[in-house]
C-alpha cells in the first residue's frame, strides 16, 4: 500500500503550532500508513528558532516519532500593517511557496491525501483545489467559537434580519447557537465590529468548502455547541464536525528559568497556591499592576503570579522588570506567601498539587489545560476570542469564577480579591465540576472514548477520500 501523505499547514502561533504538532503526533501514532509533513508559514513579526520548535514537538521517548517540519520561505510584507491584514498577505504571498514545497514531497510511492489547514489559512484551499485534493480545517479555538463565527457570517450575509442589527452591537446581549445564555456583545471579538469583518465573513464562507473541520476540544465539555451545528441557520452545506480534543502540550522539563518556582511550591499546602498567568501577551499598566499586587496582600493566600512586562513581539523581558513595577515593599511583605516571576512554567504549576486556583486570560490552550489537572479558573479576559471563552466557562458551564469581564478601565483590588477567594474557597460546586471535567478530559483521548472515536472517524474518511483522487491503477 502506497504511503498516505498530509501536509499540515500551521499558522506561526505558538498556541496553533503546538496543537498543530500534537494532532500531527497523534494521526501519526493511530494509522502507520499515514506520514505527515508540516509547513509552517513564517511570521511577519519574528522569526521562528529551531528551540522553540523543539519545546512544541511531542516527548515520547518510548516511542518517537519523527515529524517533518518545513518553514517556508520568509517574504517581505507591507510594514504596520493591522494584524487582519498581515494574515490575508502572508496566506496569499505564500501560495506558490506550498504548490513547490509539496510537489517535491510526493513520489510514485506516496498519495497526497490532502492539507489540513490552520482555520487562519482558508485561502489555501485554492491550492488544494488546485492540486485536486481534500481539504480539512483545524480549529485551535472553541466549538462555541466556531459556532459564534459561522452564526455571525449568517447574519452578515442577511443584513435585513433584525438579529443582524443587534449582533452588530457590542452593547447588547447576542444569542448564539448552542448555548442557553446570550452572551454580552463586549466578549465577541472587536474585529467583528470594524473593517475585518468583510475579510473575516469571506474566510468563514469557505469553511464550508473544506471536507472536514477538526476542532480542539471534547464532546463532554461542549455536547449543546457540537449538537448545534445541525441547526438551520449554520447547518447548510457544513462539512462534518470532529471533537479531538483536548490536544495539549505536556511536555515536561526540570530545569531552566522559572522552573526554581516548582521547588517553592513543593513547601506549600495541597491547593493552597493561586496562579495568576495571562499569556505572553498578557501585560498590564501600572496602576492595573497595583491593584493586583493589593487584593493579593489583602486575600492572604499563597500566589504565583507571572507578571509580564508589555513589550514587541520576540522581546524579552528585562529580568529587573517585576522589581521595577510592583508596589514598594511588595516584595517584602509577601516573601513568605508569594513570587512573582516572569515566564512561568504553567503545565507545571496547573499540574503541581499545591496549586488550587487558576487566574488566567482564558486562552483555549490555557483553559483546557486547566480542566485537564482539574483547577478551577478564575475568568479575566484580555483580547480575541477569550471573552467569549471567560463566558461559556463562567455562566454556560459553571466551570469558573469571573474576575474581569472585559470592560475597559482598571479591574479594582476589591473585585479581584473577591474573585480569588470565590476561586479558591474549599471544596465548593465549581471545583467539584472542574474535578468531573478533568476526570471526562483524560477519559475521552483514551481508546472508545469519544475524541478517539473521533479521530478514527477522521482517518477513515481521508483515507478513503484519498483514493477517491487517485488512479486506482497507482494505489
Amino acid at each position: 500500500m502506497n504511503k498516505i501523505e498530509l501536509v499540515f499547514i500551521a499558522w506561526p502561533d505558538i498556541g496553533h503550532l503546538s496543537a498543530a504538532l500534537h494532532l500531527a503526533h497523534l494521526l501519526l501514532r493511530r494509522n502507520h500508513h499515514l506520514s505527515i509533513t508540516v509547513l509552517i508559514i513564517p511570521p511577519p513579526w519574528e522569526t521562528i528558532t529551531t528551540t522553540q520548535l523543539q519545546s512544541l514537538l511531542p516527548s515520547s521517548t518510548a516511542d518517537p516519532i519523527p515529524i517533518p517540519i518545513i518553514i517556508l520561505p520568509q517574504i517581505p510584507l507591507p510594514q504596520n500593517a493591522e494584524f487582519i491584514s498581515l494574515i490575508k498577505t502572508t496566506i496569499e504571498t505564500q501560495k506558490q511557496n506550498v504548490i513547490d514545497t509539496v510537489a517535491k514531497l510526493i513520489s510514485n510511492s506516496t498519495v497526497l491525501a490532502g492539507f489540513i489547514l490552520d482555520i487562519f489559512c482558508t485561502d489555501m484551499i485554492d491550492v488544494a483545489n488546485q492540486l485536486g485534493v481534500p481539504t480539512y480545517l483545524f480549529s485551535t479555538s472553541s466549538a462555541a467559537n466556531l459556532s459564534l463565527t459561522l452564526h455571525l457570517q449568517h447574519l452578515y450575509d442577511h443584513p435585513q434580519n433584525e438579529e443582524t442589527h443587534q449582533s452588530l452591537n457590542p452593547n447588547v446581549e447576542i444569542p448564539i447557537p448552542g448555548f442557553a445564555n446570550p452572551i454580552p456583545g463586549k466578549a465577541i471579538p472587536s474585529a467583528y465590529f470594524d473593517e475585518n469583518a468583510k475579510w473575516i465573513h469571506e474566510s468563514t464562507r469557505r469553511f464550508r468548502e473544506s471536507n472536514g473541520i477538526l476542532i480542539n476540544t471534547f464532546s463532554e465539555l461542549e455536547s449543546n455547541v457540537l449538537e448545534a451545528f445541525s441547526e438551520a441557520s449554520i447547518s447548510s452545506h457544513l462539512p462534518p464536525v470532529y471533537a479531538v480534543g483536548p490536544i495539549l502540550n505536556l511536555n515536561k522539563n526540570s530545569s531552566g528559568e522559572g522552573f526554581e518556582i516548582l521547588k517553592w511550591l513543593d513547601r506549600q499546602p495541597f491547593q493552597s497556591v493561586v496562579f495568576l498567568c495571562f499569556g505572553s501577551r498578557g501585560s498590564f499598566n501600572q496602576d492595573q499592576v497595583n491593584e493586583i499586587a493589593e487584593a493579593l496582600e489583602r486575600s492572604g493566600y499563597q500566589f504565583v503570579w507571572s507578571l509580564r512586562q508589555p513589550s514587541s513581539e520576540g522581546e524579552f523581558q528585562n529580568p529587573d522588570y517585576v522589581k521595577e513595577v510592583v508596589p514598594e515593599g511588595f516584595l517584602d511583605r509577601t516573601a513568605e506567601i508569594g513570587r512573582v516571576i516572569g515566564w512561568a512554567p504553567q503545565v507545571e504549576i496547573l499540574g503541581h498539587p499545591a496549586t488550587g486556583g487558576f487566574v488566567s486570560h482564558c486562552g483555549w490552550n490555557s483553559i483546557l489545560e486547566s480542566l485537564w489537572f482539574g483547577v478551577p479558573i478564575g475568568t479575566w479576559a484580555m483580547y480575541a476570542e477569550q471573552g467569549l471563552n471567560a463566558a461559556e466557562m463562567e455562566v454556560e458551564l459553571g466551570l469558573a469564577v469571573g474576575i474581569s469581564s472585559s470592560e475597559s478601565g482598571v479591574v479594582k483590588a476589591e473585585k479581584i480579591e473577591s474573585g480569588i477567594k470565590e476561586l479558591m474557597g474549599g471544596d465548593g460546586e465549581i471545583r467539584k465540576m472542574v474535578k468531573m471535567k478533568s476526570e471526562e478530559s483524560r477519559k475521552t483521548v483514551m481508546e472508545n472514548g469519544s475524541s478517539f472515536i473521533a479521530l478514527n472517524r477522521f482517518i477513515e474518511k481521508s483515507l478513503q477520500e484519498s483514493f477517491v483522487c487517485v488512479d486506482p491503477k497507482t494505489s
